[in-house]
């Protein structure tokens, strides 16, 4: 730095002056946030969102729909639906069904952890949450089919109605393990989708098994 002892700046040469950033125009709605619109509005919001992902859950395809967004309220709805619907079977015909419920809620929760643990150690792209989220979401198909057979039983528990139960749970089943791969298939390294795939295989084949085996009591 010798040399710039000897440079001099010429006093024509303004040195001060204002530094301005460029802002571009302000919109009010900028400053809006949910914390100050109605409660009905946030609800009605978050809803409308439920109501897309099961939308997305039934008509499956590759899409990051349920990522970009994951909300835990539909799997829970979804949990709790088909914990209430599975109790009182007479598998435990002593109890009053406290503790399938109880069931139902634990294996839908743990599986999907589990699912989700075993996603991040195979080198998985998306979130612990995330794959909850669609693990969850894409329970709706099992939902559905326990809804049928319930009412199928309501007709009776014969040879034709097992029948029908069978198919119904063979093709939801399907349906479930599907959706849930099209959501997280392209989050997983090529050479390890089928390590993912199996747990999904069996977390939903055992909720079809509890739905398919279900009789009331």
């Amino acid at each position: 730095f010798a040399g710039l002892a000897d440079v001099s700046i010429s006093e024509d040469i303004p040195v001060e002056g204002e530094i301005t950033v460029p802002v571009g125009s302000h919109s009010p709605d900028e400053d809006f946030s949910t914390l100050d619109e109605p409660v009905r509005d946030t609800i009605m919001r978050d809803l409308k969102a439920v109501g897309k992902k099961f939308v997305h859950v039934m008509y499956p395809k590759k899409s990051s729909a349920l990522l970009r967004d994951w909300d835990l309220w539909g799997p829970l709805v979804l949990c709790v639906s088909l914990a209430l619907m599975l109790q009182g079977g007479s598998a435990d015909s002593k109890d009053d069904g406290g503790p399938q419920f109880a069931e139902v809620f634990v294996i839908i929760w743990f599986g999907a952890v589990v699912i989700t643990l075993n996603s991040k150690l195979l080198g998985g792209t998306i979130s612990f949450f995330q794959s909850l989220c669609v693990l969850g979401y894409c329970v709706l198909p099992l939902t559905v089919a326990m809804l049928v057979c319930r009412l199928v039983l309501l007709a009776g528990s014969g040879t034709v109605s097992f029948i029908i139960r069978l198919i119904v749970v063979v093709a939801m089943f399907g349906w479930s393990t599907l959706a849930s791969t099209a959501f997280l298939a392209d989050s997983q390294p090529p050479n390890r989708k089928a390590l993912v795939v199996y747990p999904i295989f069996l977390f939903y084949f055992v909720i079809s098994w509890m739905i398919l085996t279900f009789t009331p009591q």
